[in-house]
């Protein structure tokens, strides 16, 4: 099975080109690079840090259009597709590897409002005490987020 998704921000707008399809019709073809936060602790007990990986991402078709329509750097969207490895040789002679997601879906992945913020639009929230819960193990749901549940 090959299956990937990611979560991350695009690093500059979407280069998107058109190519003639087998039918004649124009087919775009967008990539863009997406930042893929990466966490890892330091072995001596430090603090987490922060790196990111750099995803090269191509989308075909309406998948492209939709790139080039909607998507910008610094966009937080979700992806979900296949990685694909290739090879070309350059002008130098020289054999080139490639490896790039082919993107089957795409959205975003935050509120438009909410792209400068760091969080992705999410605010963590205090955890509950334990002594919240009542007798049967069952927390009570806190005021004004009722209508925001994803079940009833």
């Amino acid at each position: 099975m090959n299956k990937v998704i990611l979560m991350g921000r695009l690093t500059r707008d979407p280069d998107v080109r058109y190519s003639n399809s087998q039918t004649g019709d124009q087919l775009a073809i967008a990539r863009y690079t997406l930042a893929v936060d990466r966490r890892f602790a330091r072995r001596n007990g430090g603090d987490n840090q922060q790196a990111a990986d750099f995803i090269s991402c191509v989308a075909f078709g309406r998948q492209g259009e939709f790139a080039e329509k909607y998507l910008k750097q610094g966009t937080k969207i979700a992806v979900t597709g296949r990685i694909q490895t290739g090879s070309y040789t350059n002008k130098e002679g020289q054999k080139v590897y490639t490896t790039e997601v082919v993107v089957e879906e795409q959205e975003f992945a935050e509120s438009k409002g909410s792209e400068s913020g760091s969080q992705g639009g999410y605010e963590p929230q205090a955890a509950p005490s334990p002594d919240a819960a009542s007798a049967e193990g069952f927390m009570s749901i806190p005021e004004g987020i009722e209508n925001d549940l994803p079940f009833k």
